[in-house]
């Protein structure tokens, strides 16, 4: 299966959560880019996202108002936010990042899926900026 390259954003797992609980954490300039990405249908959150906040909520590091399965199917359902499921291609890429420093199979495949997708990511993670600074990634400072 070919992947379609497309203008858009990619959600980091954080970024992601701050969102749906409006958070403090994430600037208005960053809400408003999402918020006018979502009107063009440009929002994208990777399947690996769902995984991650489900693994946080269950070990009690993150903690929700709702059941997360009502939590999920919200956050996914806000206007233009599209779920990218975990391809082939994506998979491949993940495991050959170039230049890679990070270690977290999560962070690689949201790596891998905005470069083969062709996504600016947002994020804060400071690895991953780290490695955008280098070329291999679009990524800004959500």
């Amino acid at each position: 299966m070919a992947i379609e390259t497309r203008s858009g954003i990619l959600l980091d797992t954080h970024i992601r959560v701050w969102l749906n609980m409006a958070s403090s954490e994430l600037t208005s300039k960053t809400v408003a880019l999402i918020d006018e990405a979502g009107l063009r249908g440009e929002v994208f959150v990777h399947a690996i996202t769902v995984w991650e906040i489900a693994t946080l909520e269950s070990k009690g590091r993150l903690t929700m108002k709702k059941p997360l399965d009502q939590w999920i199917t919200e956050a996914l359902s806000k206007p233009g936010v599209s779920l990218v499921p975990l391809l082939p291609e994506i998979a491949i890429e993940s495991a050959r990042l170039p230049s890679v420093s990070h270690g977290n199979p999560a962070d690689r495949i949201v790596v891998a899926t905005a470069r083969v997708m062709g996504l600016a990511l947002i994020t804060r993670d400071a690895k991953i900026l780290a490695y955008a600074k280098q070329g291999h990634v679009t990524a800004a400072r959500g």
